[in-house]
């Protein structure tokens, strides 16, 4: 492990930071040294981890990876880059509200889907069933997989070398890992070349992302299931929290035509729980005392989140999600479909390593359990559409289902 050889210039501060924020002048470093790292100009080092994420062909291509529906009925659903998009501006407004470092916040968001396979979670099940025996997949640790390693656009160094607090934030983004024994093999070899402190929480900018991710996806895929007709505002309305913001706005807006109500409610469902999360956080340091980043790793529990009673409500509403969008019986069955897609391309990859890109050829490991990774790296790193067409280059067209993707 190199710390950075010289202090990346971090510019002029835009509001008030906290003294708890993270600091780029204090960063940890990069896990590969970068002599002369400022003289690209007045970016901090987490505006560098931002842009280099931001400018990655990994992260261009989640706008062909499905966020929820796994073939798209139209160009106006969310897909894994879309869906990044906005949980970074939830993020920010967050982050700015608390006096955090908005850059570190930022490229956490932007970057925490990068490691989704394609399909959805549907193509996570794929490879981890493809990869059983060999240590499985994780999309999460993948994420850092493919920011660490596989994407690698620099002549020095492998992977994009973000900063330690980006890819601690990354490693953390479902919270502390107590037991090394249960870490996905991707992470524990990471952890091991550039240890992110795994038993301890993560940095509030880290604790903030991962609750933007929450805010952002229980509502925004409420507009989304609305779309698809996988639900209805009835069922909505009968959870008592969704209806009191409902009566609200039909107050607000009387004789309003009801989608852009619709999408008014998505709107104050998030300035609802955004709210909360900041008056909760707020109150959580101030009872906890706390005065600098580390305190916040030092916590022993989460900083960042909802009040108890709208996390009970985010909960409630989560769980509807799954039983009407999430495990739709349409959707159900276009992800077993895709399941079995990504099946049967591991396997072609796996029987016959020359149908493999050549790049991917000459890189291919000669022994297991590497062998069978290198294949999994390949097929994580398609989209929707290019998976397609390999598996119709191989096996003909796919079920109609999926040929619209």
């Amino acid at each position: 492990m190199e710390t950075l050889a010289a202090p990346e210039h971090q510019g002029e501060a835009i509001g008030y930071r906290a003294r708890y924020a993270a600091d780029p002048v204090q960063s940890r470093g990069r896990e590969f040294g970068e002599p002369g790292g400022g003289v690209r100009g007045p970016r901090s080092a987490f505006q560098r981890d931002r842009d280099r994420i931001i400018h990655s062909i990994a992260f261009r291509r989640m706008k062909h990876k499905a966020q929820v529906f796994v073939a798209p009925y139209g160009d106006h659903y969310r897909t894994r880059l879309t869906h990044s998009l906005e949980v970074a501006q939830v993020g920010r407004v967050i982050a700015r509200s608390l006096g955090l470092d908005e850059d570190l916040t930022e490229a956490l968001c932007l970057a925490h889907d990068i490691g989704h396979a394609p399909f959805g979670h549907a193509g996570e099940t794929a490879l981890d069933h493809a990869l059983e025996g060999q240590g499985g997949f994780d999309h999460n640790a993948h994420t850092l997989r493919t920011l660490m390693r596989l994407e690698s656009p620099y002549c020095t160094h492998e992977g994009l070398n973000l900063s330690w607090e980006a890819l601690e934030g990354l490693a953390k983004h479902n919270g502390p890992v107590a037991d090394d024994k249960l870490l996905p093999w991707a992470l524990d070899e990471l952890n091991t070349a550039f240890p992110f402190d795994l038993g301890r929480w993560s940095s509030l900018e880290a604790q903030v992302a991962a609750v933007a991710d929450d805010i952002a996806y229980d509502n925004h895929d409420i507009e989304d299931g609305l779309r698809a007709g996988f639900i209805g505002l009835d069922q909505l309305l009968a959870m008592d929290f969704i209806a009191d913001q409902w009566r609200m706005i039909e107050r607000r807006f009387p004789g309003t035509p009801r989608e852009r109500l619709q999408r008014e409610l998505v709107r104050s469902q998030i300035g609802w729980m955004v709210n909360d999360v900041i008056a909760e956080t707020k109150g959580r340091i101030a009872d906890a005392g706390i005065e600098t980043a580390l305190e916040v790793r030092m916590a022993g529990h989460a900083l960042a989140g909802f009040s108890r009673g709208v996390g009970a409500a985010e909960r409630v509403l989560k769980r509807f999600m799954y039983d009407n969008v999430y495990y739709h019986p349409a959707q159900k069955r276009t992800a077993d479909l895709a399941v079995d897609l990504l099946k049967k391309l591991h396997e072609a990859y796996s029987a016959d390593p020359s149908l493999l890109t050549d790049d991917w050829q000459a890189a291919l490991p000669e022994t297991q359990p590497a062998r069978a990774r290198h294949i999994a790296d390949f097929i994580a790193g398609m989209t929707d559409r290019y998976a397609i067409r390999r598996y119709t280059d191989l096996f003909g067209a796919p079920p109609e289902e999926l040929s619209n993707v």
